[in-house]
């Protein structure tokens, strides 16, 4: 937790650029896993505790835009809850500690929300992402469920999109404690990986890391000999000489800010030349992407910076038969690259994903989401001082797509297909860190880079 003093000048701030009406941010409760009381790992609402610090089950957090009035809604511990619990703090007491003074039970937010609605003020809220919220809102506000959506708010959508877009320095800190995190897992991967282990034993001790030193993963560790298969959450190999190992994996700090790195390499400890040519096609086009991000770089133009560059490299190895531009211009890159390129970084390892493009069409605001420019639409969004990003350009050989492709007709002329027969088993590889956007160009998060050149990745592989 930051300040005091940090979370009442955001809420300022959030209450200046929404301007009126009320303002309701509802945080996260438990969510059963098997029984009640045995619950899912806690996750909190990252707006809710961005604008009050809390990472406290089942609160409500409630700011008046007109006169910045905040309240915080909740439950103090009964004496039945405190013997399984242990002393816990007052609702007054944490709310003092964000610097909330007017504090009362849950259902009392019932009333105010609906005092409000009778005199026609508007209540502000995001898009709701879990089903128990969706049900607590929808009634609350007396809406049917389906209603939900439409009456979302856009004033508060982007308010909270370019708050969080720019990291203050006590966030930048917190991120670059999730990179020292993040750090000692994907090390730690490296030193692990021979033939003979299986994945889950390195999946299982570098999650065991990250809830050493901070929250826990920041996402579900990828480790996987498949990595062709983007999101590939299954751990069951066993790992072979020969074959690449993909990991991708991120911690999430105390303060719940977040890492995200992929890095691919060799099984048995030495890049093979077939190997060693396409990680070096990608490694160029993460270096050229991370040198062209800077104050005012739009997102798609670095994204096609990272196509230009993969299909220049494939074409290298006689894998495209056009030019790079024609290759690009064809939409050939996504039978190679079906990803963008990076994604917002913050308290969310996709950052506010959950109010952006996945959650919402983005078409009937385009130009509103153009003048915000930030994360939740890639499309418009325009990276400026303070930005966290992605930087992952991957190549994956897939063999569905590349036949669905085929069969399609599609690229004839482009993509060399009978050379694409002999990489159908060749896998996947990703190379990711972390961008900060600076006043003058570009830095990554970190002290220090993981392992990136095929020589400072075999000096490490397979050395525990």
């Amino acid at each position: 937790m930051f300040s005091k003093e940090i979370y009442v000048s955001r809420r300022a701030e959030l209450c200046r650029r929404v301007g009126k009406g009320l303002i309701l941010l509802p945080g996260n409760p438990e969510v059963p896993n098997n029984y009640p009381n045995n619950t899912y790992y806690y996750r909190q609402d990252s707006t809710f505790r961005y604008y009050f610090g809390l990472d406290v089950p089942s609160l409500m957090g409630l700011i008046d835009a007109e006169s910045g009035e905040a309240m915080l809604f909740g439950d103090d511990f009964t004496v039945e809850d405190i013997i399984w619990t242990g002393p816990m703090p007052t609702l007054r007491e944490l709310g003092a500690e964000v610097g909330v003074d007017k504090t009362f039970p849950k259902a009392e937010v019932r009333e105010v929300l609906r005092k409000a609605i009778d005199l026609n003020r508007p209540v502000h809220y995001l898009p709701p992402y879990r089903a128990e919220l969706k049900m607590e809102l929808a009634d609350l506000l007396g809406i049917r469920l389906a209603m939900l959506h439409e009456r979302k708010s856009l004033d508060l959508m982007f308010a909270v999109a370019e708050m969080r877009e720019k990291k203050s320095a006590e966030e930048i800190e917190a991120l670059e404690r999730a990179f020292k995190i993040g750090y000692q897992m994907h090390i730690t991967a490296m030193r692990m990986c021979r033939p003979g282990v299986v994945e889950r034993e390195i999946a299982g001790r570098v999650e065991g890391i990250a809830k050493s030193y901070g929250q826990g993963v920041s996402f579900p560790t990828i480790v996987t000999q498949h990595g062709e298969t983007l999101h590939n959450h299954n751990h069951d190999g066993v790992l072979e000489a020969g074959r690449l190992l993909l990991v991708d994996g991120g911690a999430e700090s105390v303060e719940g800010y977040c890492s995200d790195h992929t890095r691919t390499y060799p099984v048995s400890g030495k890049f093979s030349d077939r190997q060693r040519d396409i990680y070096n096609i990608v490694l160029r086009a993460h270096s050229e992407v991370k040198d062209m991000i800077k104050p005012g770089t739009m997102y798609p133009d670095i994204h096609r910076a990272a196509y230009l560059s993969l299909a220049e490299g494939l074409k290298g190895v006689g894998l495209i038969k056009s030019t790079a531009e024609e290759a690009v211009e064809a939409g050939a890159m996504y039978m190679f690259m079906p990803h963008g390129l990076g994604h917002g970084m913050g308290m969310d390892v996709h950052d506010l994903e959950n109010i952006g493009e996945r959650s919402f069409d983005f078409s009937t605001v385009l130009d509103r989401a153009a003048k915000s420019a930030t994360c939740i639409h890639r499309a418009t969004w325009r990276v400026e001082p303070g930005t966290v990003m992605s930087d992952e350009p991957g190549i994956y050989f897939i063999p569905a797509l590349i036949d669905k492709c085929r069969a399609e007709g599609k690229f004839n002329g482009i993509v060399d297909y009978d050379a694409l027969n002999s990489y159908r088993d060749f896998g996947g590889i990703r190379i990711e860190d972390d961008v900060l956007v600076t006043e003058t160009g570009s830095r990554f998060i970190g002290d220090k880079l993981l392992p990136l050149t095929v020589e400072e990745l075999e000096a490490v592989i397979g050395k525990e």
